[in-house]
């Protein structure tokens, strides 16, 4: 069963990624697709773990961790940027 359930779980959230990837290009406003981006950044986070697991190496873990710190950055730029119209002050 568990060997099932990887490879399940995998294509599933590449079918995330793509229909985020749809929403992005095609989404009516800019919330629209910055929302979208950062369910795309947690999906492939998701997916980078996943595929981690199913090669048994730590070193996804890593880069998954990475992609975390620089997705949450990037929404707070973009949702300040939506805001305000600049980033920096």
């Amino acid at each position: 069963m568990i060997a099932f359930a990887l490879p399940f779980a995998i294509a599933l959230m590449s079918l995330a990624l793509l229909l985020n990837l749809y929403r992005l290009f095609r989404g009516p406003d800019a919330p629209d697709r910055i929302l979208a981006l950062d369910t795309l950044y947690i999906n492939a986070i998701a997916l980078i773990v996943l595929l981690g697991m199913s090669l048994s190496t730590r070193l996804y873990l890593e880069a998954a961790l990475l992609i975390a710190v620089m997705g949450f950055v990037g929404t707070v730029a973009l949702a300040k940027y939506l805001k305000r119209g600049s980033v920096i002050e």
